[in-house]
Formats: C-alpha cells, structure tokens, sequence
C-alpha cells in the first residue's frame, strides 16, 4: 500500500479537492452558474441546460464529481423546484452531469489511472478527456431539452447584451483558471502536481478578493478537503495492494484468456470491457477500478 502511494503525482489530488472545495464556499461556483444560466437561458428547460453546463464548467477547475455536485446541486435545486421542476428530474440531471468533471482536465480519476497503468502521461489523459466530456454534456443536454419540452418546463427570461458582458466579466477570473491550468500542463510549463497547487493559491486569492470566505469558513473547507482526499488515498493504496496480489495469482491472465476466448477482435474486447465497468460501476467506486 504505501509504495502506491508514493508518487509524486498523487499530491495533485488533496490539492485539486482543496480548490474545489474553497470555489464552493467562495463564490466561484455561484458565478460559473450565472455564466452558464446566461449562455443557455433561453433553451426549453433552461435550468437543467444551466445545471449541466455549470457542472461541465466546475469540472474543467476542480476536477471533482463530488464537488461538481454538491456546489452546483446546492445552488440549482432550489432555483428549479421554485420552477416547478419536478425532485427527481432536477436530481437525475444534477447527478448525470457532475461526473463529466471526471473526464474534463484537471481530473483526479486520470491522474490515478496514470498511476494505475504504469505511468500514462497525464497531460496526454487530460488532452483525450474532452471530447468525451463534451460529447456527454450535448448529450445530456439533448435528452433535458426533449423533457422539458414534453413536461413544459419555461425558459429563463431575455437578458441583453450589456447584461450578459457583465455576467461574463464577473466570471472571467474563474474561467482563466482552466486555461492557466491545462495550458501550463500541456504547454510543459509546468507539471499536474505544480498545477494543482496553483489551482489552490489562485481560488483561494479570488475567494479573498470576492471577500466570501473566513478564518471559520477556511478551517470547515480544510477539513472537509482532508476526509475526501484520505477517502480517495485510501482507495488508491488498497488497490495497489490488491493490484499486487492479482499480479502475484496470476488474474490478469486469466482474465485475459476469457475475455480474448469470446473474441480477438480489438472493437469486441472494449465492448466487453466497458459493459464490465458499467455494471461494476453501478455499486463500486470508479477509483477501486483501476
């Protein structure tokens, strides 16, 4: 266990989760949903549009399902059950959406993953993780516009466009951490680990210049950062440790003649991979996967 867990690599997630965590308290996400409430207003169901949206946008920042769900859930459930949402379409389109932050850089699943297969570049998972998390959220989206369209529910009302530059100037500052960050990794600047902590010291400098967060609100956000990092940790270390003891009884190989038995062809071993995952992921956290 404790070799796993010694890389490098692997402190990008306490430090990812922490500014997820301080963009929650500090008001980063309440403005990413503003953002994204004034790019999809006028769409049939726009509050589920925006619900998806923020967290697709929350997601490329924190790298966190958890935190994706928990900042923008809590912002949009209220706003949608005054809509007159129904409870368990506002909770299935909050649910659905929140893990696209695991496919959108940073991300702590890739990173672990990196680790898991031997050392992957993570710049190169980070690069391959946004068409799909782009193509899930058009998804999603489609699906909510036709419910919302069959059930009824309004749109948001006109904003113009002087309105909409001050809504986009307010966020701005929130949006220019996705781009220092993916754009250091990638460019070489600098590595996921460096990143991650510049992610904390830029939310937690705009959470001090928004003036929403305390020496109260710091030591709750500390807190809660440490549980869900030792959680994520834990999971990592005991997989490794399971993963060794696989190796040493030879499963993977057994593994791999059964699934190789139905089939050779490269197209029918993903299929048979992917509807593993799907239904192991049903009740299992996706890190113990790896």
């Amino acid at each position: 266990m404790t070799v796993g867990l010694d890389g490098f690599t692997l402190l990008a997630i306490p430090f990812f989760v922490l500014a997820g965590n301080i963009m929650n308290t500090g008001g980063i996400a309440r403005r990413l949903v503003n953002l994204a409430q004034a790019l999809v207003g006028r769409l049939p169901g726009s509050l589920a549009h925006c619900n998806i949206l923020a967290n697709t946008l929350f997601g490329a920042i924190s790298g966190s399902a958890v935190a994706s769900a928990a900042a923008v859930g809590g912002i949009m459930s209220p706003l949608q059950e005054k809509e007159g949402y129904s409870p368990a379409f506002s909770t299935a389109i909050n649910v659905a959406s929140a893990p696209i932050g695991l496919m959108i850089p940073p991300s702590n699943v890739l990173i672990v993953y990196s680790l898991a297969s031997g050392g992957t570049s993570v710049a190169a998972l980070f690069l391959a993780g946004y068409l799909p998390g782009i193509l899930t959220a058009l998804a999603l989206m489609t699906v909510a516009a036709l419910y919302a369209h069959r059930h009824h529910y309004p749109v948001a009302e006109r904003i113009n466009l002087r309105q909409f530059l001050s809504v986009f100037r307010d966020s701005l500052p929130s949006l220019l951490l996705i781009f220092i960050i993916i754009g250091g990794i990638i460019g070489g600047v600098f590595t996921p680990t460096e990143a991650s902590a510049i992610a904390v010291i830029y939310s937690l400098a705009l959470a001090a210049i928004y003036r929403e967060i305390n020496v109260s609100k710091l030591r709750d956000i500390l807190l809660d950062s440490v549980v869900t990092s030792s959680i994520v940790l834990l999971l990592v270390g005991c997989s490794m440790g399971m993963s060794w003891a696989m190796t040493n009884a030879d499963v993977p190989e057994l593994i791999n003649e059964m699934i190789t038995s139905v089939s050779e062809n490269k197209w029918v071993i993903l299929l048979i991979i992917n509807l593993i995952l799907l239904f192991v992921g049903t009740f299992m956290d996706i890190t113990r996967l790896f």
